[in-house]
């Protein structure tokens, strides 16, 4: 498993937190960086399984 799919997650699970605390809170801007950290997430993820995948 590549190091960027690990950080990938971390970063997916770390967006929805801020995500779900600035609904709760009714942070417009918390909630704006959840929801780009988890799209970051998601990127890493991605590219994470193209290494992967690289080098089977």
């Amino acid at each position: 498993m590549d190091k960027d799919r690990i950080k990938g997650a971390a970063n997916q699970a770390a967006g929805s937190v801020k995500e779900a605390a600035g609904e709760i809170l009714g942070d417009a801007k918390l909630n704006a960086d959840g929801k780009m950290q988890k799209a970051k997430g998601k990127v890493q993820n991605a590219v994470g399984s193209v290494k992967d995948a690289a080098r089977d």
